[in-house]
């Protein structure tokens, strides 16, 4: 699916989080969405889900508009995974997949269970409280949770997050052959520049709201005179003229 930012802003009172942004996913293509804690990245990723009301602008799903008419419609092909939103901590892991199995409509629910059961290693602690799972295992329910419904359009917020070096290659991995194997246009926030190098397309930096630069990996780097992403994300972080 084709995703189109137009124009969005979003005011809190007199604070604005996102102010006047705009870009573009081409269908099948990861973008980063890159920036320091508190650039926006959270809230605009809460208005494309449908979870947060722009103050102003549009936001298109294959040409069409998400608002409060068609948002059930379009959620059905969209999902989300986020380290900072936890499922039901009572729940198995099992009864998790089950229940938003149920939520999104899934056809052939125990089927799709067991394919993500077996593709993310889930059988040792499928019937354990999430509540009591480990980070790292954790995430990967999660990233279960959001894939349950083979979205075309996919949201990850930091998806490796505070995970061990190797269960976070295990999670990018896995991302990259699903994406080979499926028709999946993907937004991915990160502040794991090495990840972003490796799944991302294209990229956009954030600062206090605005987007103050875009392009492929390489073309930021080169454009900022640095040898890496962490290099220039860094730049860019720290540098007091850069919306000037």
């Amino acid at each position: 699916m084709e995703l189109i930012v137009k124009n969005l802003v979003k005011k809190f009172k007199s604070t604005v989080a996102v102010d006047n942004i705009s870009f573009k996913i081409e269908k099948n293509n990861t973008l980063g969405l890159l920036g320091p804690n508190g650039c926006g990245k959270t809230t605009s990723i809460g208005m494309m889900l449908g979870l947060i009301t722009p103050t102003q602008g549009e936001i298109l799903i294959n040409g069409t508009k998400l608002n409060s008419e068609n948002r059930i419609k379009l959620l059905s092909f969209m999902n989300f995974a986020s380290p900072y939103i936890e499922l039901p901590k009572k729940l198995t892991v099992r009864q998790n997949l089950e229940v938003y199995a149920r939520l999104y409509g899934v056809n052939e629910k125990v089927q799709r269970i067991d394919e993500l059961i077996e593709e993310l290693n889930l059988s040792k602690f499928l019937y354990r409280n999430t509540g009591e799972l480990s980070s790292g295992q954790k995430n990967r329910v999660s990233l279960a949770k959001s894939l349950i419904n083979k979205p075309k359009l996919l949201f990850l917020d930091e998806p490796t997050a505070s995970l061990d070096p190797d269960v976070g290659d295990f999670v990018r991995e896995y991302l990259e052959k699903y994406k080979k194997k499926n028709e999946l246009t993907m937004l991915l926030a990160s502040h794991n520049m090495k990840e972003v190098e490796r799944l991302c397309d294209k990229v956009i930096m954030m600062k206090q709201g605005k987007i103050v630069d875009n392009g492929t990996c390489q073309e930021i780097i080169k454009k900022h005179g640095r040898e890496n992403l962490e290099d220039t994300f860094l730049k860019i972080a720290r540098s007091k003229n850069e919306l000037e």
